[in-house]
């Protein structure tokens, strides 16, 4: 008997902990939501949220009656009010643990971010995989608006078109919300988002009429990386100057970049390795900073005149390589300078070298990042001159 007990005790027991599954949702009940945009309304919080329409995407061919996804959007004083006020017009509860891509307007980043991206990082059913990007010149809600060929998810379009543009591409950059508030939350380094604009007519582009042109009334585009300053956009990078930072901060993979020939005319060269060495020091007690860029490169394409099997040429291609590398990530500082904007974590690095003129320096780190002496040496090898030795079109003088 009392091993008998001692069996009905543990299987209680066990009944307690192996309860099943208590709070599990139906798929059936729930609204996945793929995308949120955060923007202003007046003194309140506009949130739009990107929700997969199940019939549309479930069958290959869809129901054909709908959209892929349907938005919808709400206001209140806080992102979480408005967030719970769309359960009056969504007919299931909203499901976010599939969120691949937070927007933030332009308005509402330049205003600051902290206070929109504190519900999301305490909310238990979000995961911290999706990128977070800023709508340029427009609002989240347009973007999370607009229809997109390829993918029929927009969300999804945005979450990989990133993806490929980092690796393939230099001027942009992918950022986790987990990453962004760690940047956001030191004292001396400032963080960046990569920006997105709307191509064409946002208006048209929300229809499915849309998707039926061999080219797209209206497309998302990334565009340059926003600058922020604590949680708040106050400049934007350019192209060039979005290449000097991701090449500053070794974030590039491959990408392409044109030089001009030494007698006129152009090549491209396509980066195939990448990798940069950046150190701090204090000098006289004066901090510097020493970038070290380590590339090889192929030439891809020719359209010049030019002896590519003359080991001469290669090293003068090679110089204004360098010349252009330098030119670029010298455009990024000097933009951060500009803005008192430590975004490479310069700061850090001066930390590291010598812990006790740090303490001084970091109680006026803005002006001093902006003063700073940044050092630049690249070490570039052009590997492969193509298939091709020259320019196919040149043709062979006549004697």
């Amino acid at each position: 008997m009392k091993r008998l007990g001692c069996i009905l005790c543990t299987l209680s027991l066990l009944g307690l902990v192996l309860s099943g599954c208590w709070d599990r949702h139906e798929l059936n009940d729930l609204a996945i939501t793929v995308g949120v945009g955060f923007d202003k309304s007046g003194d309140e919080y506009l949130v739009t949220a990107q929700i997969v329409n199940p019939n549309e995407v479930a069958s290959k061919k869809g129901a054909g009656y709908s959209t892929p996804i349907t938005t919808l959007s709400a206001t209140g004083i806080s992102t979480l009010e408005a967030a719970r006020k769309l359960t009056t017009s969504a007919p299931r509860k909203l499901f976010a643990s599939h969120l691949r891509i937070i927007v933030i307007g332009e308005e509402l980043a330049r205003e600051g971010v902290s206070k929109v991206l504190d519900g999301i990082t305490r909310d238990h059913e979000v995961r911290s995989d999706f990128y977070i990007i800023v709508a340029r010149g427009t609002t989240a809600a347009k973007v999370l608006q607009i229809l997109t060929p390829i993918e029929r998810i927009p969300a999804n379009k945005m979450f990989k078109t990133l993806e490929t543009s980092e690796k393939a591409w230099a001027p942009t950059v992918s950022v986790r919300i987990d990453q962004f508030i760690t940047n956001l939350s030191e004292p001396t380094t400032e963080a960046v988002l990569t920006g997105i604009r709307i191509e064409g007519d946002p208006e048209k582009g929300k229809s499915k009429s849309s998707l039926a042109e061999t080219k797209p009334i209206a497309n998302l585009q990334y565009t340059g990386l926003a600058l922020f300053k604590q949680d708040k956009l106050i400049d934007w990078l350019n192209e060039d100057e979005s290449k000097g930072y991701n090449y500053i901060m070794g974030n590039v993979r491959s990408t392409m970049g044109h030089l001009e020939c030494p007698k006129g005319g152009t090549l491209t060269v396509e980066i195939i390795r990448s990798k940069s060495k950046v150190k701090g020091q204090v000098k006289n007690g004066k901090p510097e900073i020493n970038v070290h860029l380590m590339l090889e490169e192929n030439i891809s394409e020719v359209q010049c005149e030019i002896d590519l099997l003359d080991p001469d040429t290669i090293h003068e291609i090679e110089k204004i390589a360098v010349s252009s590398l330098k030119k670029v990530m010298t455009s990024a500082i000097n933009k951060a300078k500009e803005n008192k904007a430590d975004i490479f974590g310069f700061g850090e690095l001066i930390e590291d070298a010598s812990p006790t003129a740090w303490t001084k320096l970091k109680r006026d780190w803005q002006n001093e990042f902006a003063e700073l002496q940044v050092n630049f040496s690249i070490d570039l090898h052009i590997r492969r001159p193509g298939t091709t030795n020259n320019s196919i079109i040149l043709r062979p003088k006549e004697e």
